[in-house]
């Protein structure tokens, strides 16, 4: 054998073993994650409110919560924003869904935001569910947050609510510089949809895909709770 042939073996090897060796590297990692964190149990679901008129429900699936309100056309962008980065990464993972609350006098305002939105595809697991104010606001009120819904009932700000109704986030949103200066623990309870940022690398990059992981290990009887972030509901609502 010539050295070209043995020049030839040896990067062939090295391109067939590096993928292995990262793998080999990858998987304690993946399989020692922290999951996305409870921080809110008992959110409310739909067939809980007396004004939904709808056989979706929150049981059951992982979903991303927003509140549009008489308004719906007014909050465009947020909503292009989430299909784009969000519905469209993850519609065909199981049990995902899009639930947007709108007011009920909004049906044709709803309507031609579901039209403009879907001009760049289906909205099969997205659904705009009608709800009367007091019922909108009780929703709202049963998750943690610092914000609060406008004057048309509707806040720029999306929710994850997984299969038993907790409301998932992070309990210490800190940066590494934050950590490194002392400052401290903030929660993050709600993403930001007109954020493409916070979308895009925090809600999805990182936190859907954590909770999707968490769910798969769970079924597969891979899980140990005792490796969560959050051991408890500590800390002021915010």
């Amino acid at each position: 054998m010539d050295k070209k042939n043995i020049k030839k073996g040896i990067v062939l090897s090295v391109l067939f073993f590096l993928p292995v060796i990262f793998l080999l590297f990858l998987y304690p990692s993946t399989n020692n994650y922290n999951p996305l964190e409870v921080v809110k149990n008992d959110v409310l679901d739909l067939k809980n409110l007396s004004s939904s008129n709808t056989d979706i429900q929150l049981e059951e699936h992982i979903t991303v919560l927003g509140f549009l309100g008489k308004d719906p056309e007014n909050k465009f962008v947020e909503c292009s924003n989430l299909k784009e980065l969000i519905y469209d990464k993850f519609q065909g993972f199981k049990s995902f869904q899009v639930i947007m609350l709108v007011s009920k006098d909004s049906e044709e305002a709803t309507d031609r935001l579901k039209k403009e939105l879907t001009k760049y595809g289906e909205l099969k697991y997205w659904s705009f569910v009608e709800l009367d104010d007091s019922d909108t606001k009780k929703m709202f009120n049963s998750l943690r947050t610092s914000e609060v819904l406008d004057f048309n009932l509707a806040t720029g700000k999306v929710f994850i609510v997984d299969k038993e109704l907790n409301q998932r986030g992070r309990l210490d949103n800190r940066t590494k510089p934050e950590i490194e200066a002392d400052k401290g623990a903030y929660p993050l309870t709600a993403y930001n949809a007109s954020e493409v940022a916070q979308l895009k690398n925090v809600m999805g990059a990182d936190d859907l895909r954590v909770l999707f992981t968490e769910y798969r290990q769970k079924r597969k009887g891979e899980f140990n709770s005792a490796a969560r972030r959050a051991q408890d509901l500590k800390g002021d609502t915010n």
